[in-house]
């Protein structure tokens, strides 16, 4: 693909005369990706908090995956910032590379995924009210990026980005699933408001998020799944990423049934029975075609690693979106007290925590084996023709 080819070659290029490429080297290379090894922890700290299970040690357990999520979230916060300021020649080919510009995306669901988590599990350890407002902040700076890259990264695609048919791949719906994310945690804030215009206004808000980002990928996905008909598999790095269709599949699962949760606090009859039978017309079906995109990319990703495929940062695509197909499996499950769908969401858990473990022991030992943030091979000239 030569996106793919055009982002290897932008990487591996040389600091140009006069740019700010030759401190912290170790920076260079660390783009916005980065921030999906954040999604991925916090995610499991709120999948396993909202279980319909009661064991031992879980929810403590949880906790400490949430502490391990915020300082992963400082860590790579402080790590791009140098980025920016030591690499800028890089980070702005990295804006304006196809292949890299969506992962901007990651950023406000990093935020958002930590700020969830700190207010599910984090505050048995820093008590309710730092919870919420620390939850609170983290929404707001999240859900203003969101909505920022979700109108700028399309808007590059247009006007910057010279993109193919052949080009389409999931990682197109990053900047478009992140007002999901806070269509789906943003209702937890609500009982926390104010009864009146405040409940209100954040309730319509999460509604108007969930619609903004379901519209949007409604528009991209047929381009995704037209192109793997017609054009084939992705290639061997890239197959993870086929897991990001979940995304906002069980995300806007998981915004519906947490709106429904909270809409008889917040709206009168008859919107809030209304939002609490819409949750299980829309969930239940968006959920079983969740699964079948699952089975599908399963498919897909046992026949890469038959032919080959390696540890890339792409595995982290094998976490977050996974996740939010347990937080939407566990909405539904709470709402219609269906135990088969209790037993989803335990299932989906143990995949879920299965491949962050997996993710997670990869990629130290690529960090320290130099080879996660070594310059990317140029690629020889045969591999960026396009026909």
């Amino acid at each position: 693909m030569v996106t793919l080819a055009h982002s290897a070659a932008l990487s591996a290029a040389p600091t140009s005369r006069g740019a700010t490429g030759t401190r912290l080297p170790a920076l260079r290379h660390l783009g916005p990706n980065w921030y999906a090894t954040v999604m991925g922890t916090a995610i499991v700290a709120t999948a396993g908090a909202g279980l319909p299970l009661d064991v031992p040690g879980l929810r403590a357990g949880c906790a400490v995956v949430w502490a391990l999520s915020a300082v992963l979230l400082a860590v790579v916060l402080v790590a791009r910032a140098g980025h920016w300021l030591h690499h800028r020649d890089q980070a702005r080919d990295h804006l304006l590379d196809p292949a890299v510009a969506p992962f901007y995306g990651c950023l406000a669901m990093a935020l958002l995924a930590v700020g969830a988590a700190t207010l599910a599990v984090g505050r048995d350890v820093l008590g309710e009210g730092a919870a919420v407002a620390v939850d609170a902040v983290l929404f707001g700076v999240g859900t203003l990026l969101g909505v920022a890259v979700a109108v700028t990264i399309p808007y590059l695609m247009v006007v910057r980005h010279r993109l193919e048919a052949a080009d389409a791949s999931p990682v197109w719906l990053l900047p478009l699933v992140t007002p999901m994310v806070s269509a789906a945690v943003g209702p937890a804030l609500v009982p926390y408001l104010p009864a009146g215009q405040g409940r209100e206004a954040l309730l319509l808000g999460c509604y108007a998020l969930f619609g903004l980002s379901m519209l949007a990928t409604l528009t991209m996905l047929p381009l995704v799944f037209a192109r793997l008909v017609v054009r084939g598999p992705l290639p061997l790095a890239l197959t993870p990423v086929l897991f990001l269709v979940l995304g906002p599949l069980g995300q806007s699962t998981t915004a519906v049934n947490q709106v429904a949760d909270v809409a008889p606090s917040a709206l009168g009859a008859p919107y809030a029975d209304a939002l609490g039978a819409f949750a299980v017309v829309y969930g239940v079906p968006v959920m079983g075609f969740a699964l079948l995109w699952l089975a599908l990319s399963a498919a897909l990703v046992v026949r890469a690693v038959r032919r080959g495929m390696r540890f890339t940062m792409t595995w982290w695509a094998f976490t977050f979106p996974v996740g939010t197909c347990v937080t939407g499996a566990e909405g539904l499950g709470r709402r219609t007290g269906l135990v088969a769908l209790e037993w989803l969401a335990v299932t989906l858990f143990v995949l879920l925590v299965t491949a962050w473990a997996v993710a997670g022991w990869c990629t130290l030992r690529g960090l320290f084996g130099g080879r996660l943030l070594a310059a990317p091979a140029v690629p020889r000239p045969a591999t960026a023709r396009t026909g």
